[in-house]
């Protein structure tokens, strides 16, 4: 963060200043366990914690009543860090660079921000940590940001209509990339449509210099080419920023080559599955719009590795069993994609000589509301339909998901939770299977992985 004496952050904020007139030095924060000296704590009342209760000891605070350490005071203490951090992109000389859709974003932001990195050195890029997205994540991103930042890599997400309209009021993007509309927080938005409306949003907030990267394979992603003042820049297969030549690794990971401009650059992606094709396009499409070379950036993309956890996290085990931990998060078009990606490393095996087989370890897709059993079924389908060998259905609220691998000739195996679903694949994973685990974040299925992990013998 740049320098800011809390009397001119109070300035900035409308806030008033309790307490001595220090200087911030350090990004703001809102966890207390995690303090940074010399940081700004930003004390959120919630719904069970407040903030306020644990600023002790704090360089200084931003909240809604004075605190034992000096504090700017304000009515909201969350829009008040909007404000600060769109004082200070304001301040600095910085392009923001935004991505939204309903599954692909941190994958799209990690690969930018590693290609950016790469290219322009570490120092001149922030980027999210995670998928701090919201109107918490967003700001505190921004305020990381030094005099040697040269770019923002932002991901916005949205639970409803004028949310993401608010965070590019933060930090306005001038490249920004829509990757999909799929079924992700369906339950909030009430369809895709309206998820479609608020995805928008971002291209809409797009100067007329700047640059939108569309998903040209998703109609209601293309459609908002007519929602923005910038240059449209298509992706997709046979799209301006486009790919052929496609193959994968005995892990999944593919292989390609990167076509722009009436250029060709190979590209080998570090991640597995095919859908990060396309996170890996919008990226190089992003990168490219804010001014380098194709071929440098395919280039980069090819050595680009996710600093996010629990997204295609492949490990080895010792004795042989392949482990793909994806279980960040979920929705029915993410796990399709994840379990392509287990098929393709099966058939990867098969092509190899090997016989690898195929686990899928599934539990509940959360926030599809009134899709929440059909989309299940869906993805129980999905499973059947790929010739997985073995589905683990963790927990009753996912049990959808084994109806619908029912229709199929693979073994279907219903657990009460995680850890009956742990014990199953102890007693029958072994070291010539690949076990994929994936659910939504409420499902907390990374803990089924470490299990699998601890089953290596010595």
């Amino acid at each position: 963060m740049i320098p800011l004496r809390l009397s001119e952050i109070a300035a900035v904020v409308g806030g008033e200043l309790a307490g001595e007139d220090l200087t911030v030095t350090a990004p703001a924060y809102v966890d207390s366990r995690s303090p940074l000296p010399g940081g700004l704590f930003v004390a959120v009342v919630g719904e069970r914690v407040d903030g306020h209760d644990f600023a002790e000891g704090s360089h200084a605070v931003l909240g809604s009543r004075p605190t034992t350490s000096p504090t700017v005071v304000v009515d909201d203490p969350v829009r008040a860090l909007g404000l600060l951090a769109r004082h200070v992109v304001d301040r600095l000389d910085v392009t923001v660079l935004a991505m939204t859709g309903s599954q692909g974003k941190t994958g799209t932001k990690d690969y930018l921000a590693a290609v950016l990195r790469t290219l322009a050195g570490e120092t001149a890029v922030v980027a999210t940590a995670g998928n701090n997205n919201n109107e918490l994540g967003v700001p505190l991103t921004v305020l990381r940001a030094t005099d040697t930042t040269r770019f923002l890599v932002v991901e916005m997400g949205a639970r409803g209509i004028g949310h993401i309209a608010e965070l590019c009021a933060i930090a306005p993007p001038r490249i920004a990339a829509v990757l999909n509309v799929g079924s992700a927080h369906v339950g909030e938005f009430g369809g895709k449509e309206a998820i479609a409306q608020a995805k928008g949003e971002l291209v809409e907030a797009l100067p007329a210099d700047g640059v939108a990267i569309l998903n040209a394979e998703d109609p209601l992603v293309a459609a908002m080419a007519q929602r923005t003042r910038a240059r449209v820049v298509p992706f997709g297969q046979s799209a301006d920023l486009g790919w052929n030549d496609l193959r994968q690794d005995r892990l999944g990971r593919p292989s390609f080559t990167f076509a722009h401009d009436g250029e060709e650059h190979p590209v080998s992606l570090q991640e597995s599955g095919i859908h990060q094709v396309g996170n890996a396009l919008a990226a190089a499409g992003m990168a490219i719009a804010a001014g380098f070379d194709a071929g440098e950036v395919a280039a980069a993309l090819s050595t680009a590795r996710s600093a996010s956890r629990w997204r295609m996290e492949i490990t080895e085990r010792r004795d042989g069993l392949v482990l793909v931990n994806d279980a960040y998060n979920a929705n029915p078009e993410s796990m399709t994609a994840a379990l392509e990606a287990l098929s393709d490393i099966g058939a990867a095996a098969r092509a190899a000589g090997e016989r690898r087989r195929t686990i899928a370890v599934l539990g509940e897709m959360k926030e599809l509301g009134d899709e929440h059993d059909e989309g299940h079924r869906l993805v129980g389908r999905t499973v059947a339909g790929l010739g997985i060998d073995v589905v683990v259905v963790v927990g009753d609220p996912a049990r959808g998901i084994a109806e619908g691998a029912s229709t199929g000739a693979g073994e279907v195996i219903v657990t009460a939770g995680r850890e009956d679903a742990a014990a199953w694949l102890g007693q029958n994973a072994g070291p010539e299977d690949v076990v994929l685990v994936k659910a939504s974040r409420g499902a907390a299925l990374e803990l089924v992985a470490e299990a699998i992990l601890e089953e290596s013998t010595a």
